[in-house]
């Protein structure tokens, strides 16, 4: 049996790559993004998709949702294996601010050793997310469904399924509204494609 994850980045909000949102408040998709949403569901449209999970914050659910409409999908299932990393601290700083903190700057060069002040470490990150991975993959056997999250979520899953150190995330790209897709099966996973932009 294989289980098909399209995993997909949340379409953009209006300040992506100003400032780093992580779980701040309730940030939304500004009128591009809500743009690329609909353009991502019309492009997963009819795919047989069975079911939709989202990260609960905004901006995914009304990715998810968009996706939802088209895809005969009742109800997006949230769920806090797919939120954004906890920035702790960092959270809702500029990069222009964060760039000059010597423990961001390390964060960024070693990931999997540095935590976050009052966060996450990106190994903390990819075990919630890699779990839910494979207990999805349990529960939805041969179905294709979609994951809903955020960049680094979605770059420590990848990373995870081509046995890269959580600390390759800088090797490539997770656009907004893009789709990375895996397959996961009791032979594995493999990568099917990596960031499709629509």
């Amino acid at each position: 049996m294989t289980t098909t994850f399209l995993l997909v980045r949340h379409a953009a909000h209006d300040n992506v790559g100003c400032y780093l949102a992580g779980r701040t408040g309730d940030v939304l998709l500004g009128a591009a993004g809500r743009e690329q949403a609909q353009r991502l569901s019309a492009r997963l449209s009819g795919q047989g998709i069975r079911a939709i999970y989202a990260s609960p914050r905004k901006r995914t659910q009304q990715t998810a949702e968009a996706i939802a409409a088209v895809c005969d999908v009742s109800a997006v299932l949230t769920t806090e294996a797919l939120d954004e990393v906890d920035f702790g601290e960092w959270s809702g700083k500029t990069f222009d601010v964060l760039d000059q903190d010597p423990h961001w700057r390390r964060w960024n060069a070693v990931r999997s050793l540095v935590r976050a002040p009052g966060g996450e470490t990106m190994l903390d990150v990819q075990s919630r997310a890699v779990g839910l991975v494979a207990a999805l993959a349990q529960r939805h056997g041969q179905e294709k469904i979609v994951l809903v999250s955020h960049a680094d979520v979605i770059k420590t899953v990848v990373c995870h399924v081509l046995g890269l150190s959580a600390d390759a995330w800088a090797r490539f790209d997770i656009a907004p509204a893009s789709i990375s897709v895996v397959a996961m099966g009791d032979w594995g996973a493999k990568i099917l494609t990596l960031n499709e932009y629509v």
